[in-house]
């Protein structure tokens, strides 16, 4: 069983739930209506936040629950709060400023990254 890779699966998508709220409150906050995707650079930057997180969740998930399989319920769990953590570094930053993304983004993509390659080698040296 992989009960803490399954329940950093339900924290990402909670958290990107709490991405999707927050754009719905911005275009209330600001103004910007449906279906609009721009207008105002606090809902862009919400929408974005919301986008990204999105982007990223075919890349993070899979690689999460390939390296759980292959190699560790728990380390692939620590990895992924890991990622959490980058998306909540990124939501904060990304807020304030579009330049203020960069740290959040680089802690997401590592650890994203981690759980990829070390999936594949898992994968591939199990093939052998």
């Amino acid at each position: 069983m992989y009960h803490l890779t399954a329940l950093v699966t339900l924290l990402a998508i909670a958290f990107y739930f709490f991405t999707c709220i927050n754009v719905a409150r911005s275009r209330d906050k600001t103004g910007v209506k449906v279906p609009a995707m721009s207008g105002h650079p606090d809902f862009e930057r919400a929408f974005r936040i919301q986008m990204n997180t999105l982007e990223w969740m075919p890349i993070f998930l899979p690689a999460l629950w390939l390296f759980a399989t292959y190699i560790s319920d728990a380390i692939a769990a620590g990895i992924g709060v890991v990622w959490i953590i980058g998306r909540i570094v990124y939501f904060i930053g990304y807020s304030k400023a579009a330049a203020k993304r960069s740290p959040g983004f680089a802690i997401q993509a590592l650890a994203a990254m981690a759980l990829w390659a070390a999936a594949l080698g898992a994968v591939v040296l199990r093939m052998t």
